[in-house]
């Protein structure tokens, strides 16, 4: 039997992998910063590790946990909304919305690398 994995949100993902990192709540960040740290965490840790040190935090110290876990999770919002485009005037009402592999190709040589 295949055990279940439950599918997360790029947002859960983003906010494990900021609260993996070595980011801290004090910092003056940009979203380039941000997802620049994102990027590292996943590759240094890999998606599942970035949960595991999240879920460890937890067990550990969860009084300090949840305060990260927060700040985590707006940093991740913030990231995701100034990295989502805004329609331009001659956007398409019915057209379709591409979005992109997070992070761009060139930057992992495959995408099973980038989630190891």
């Amino acid at each position: 039997m295949w055990p279940v994995m439950p599918r997360l949100s790029v947002g859960t993902v983003q906010a494990d992998a900021i609260f993996a990192s070595e980011l801290q709540r004090g910092d003056e960040l940009s979203a380039d910063q941000v997802r620049q740290a994102v990027a590292e965490a996943i590759h240094a840790f890999g998606c599942s590790g970035c949960a595991g040190r999240v879920a460890q935090e937890f067990g550990d110290h969860p009084e300090t946990a949840v305060i990260r876990m927060r700040w985590a999770r707006a940093v991740a919002r913030e990231a995701i909304a100034d990295s989502v485009p805004e329609p331009g005037p001659q956007a398409d009402a019915g057209a379709l919305l591409i979005v992109l592999p997070w992070p761009p190709a060139e930057q992992t040589s495959s995408p099973r690398e980038a989630m190891a």
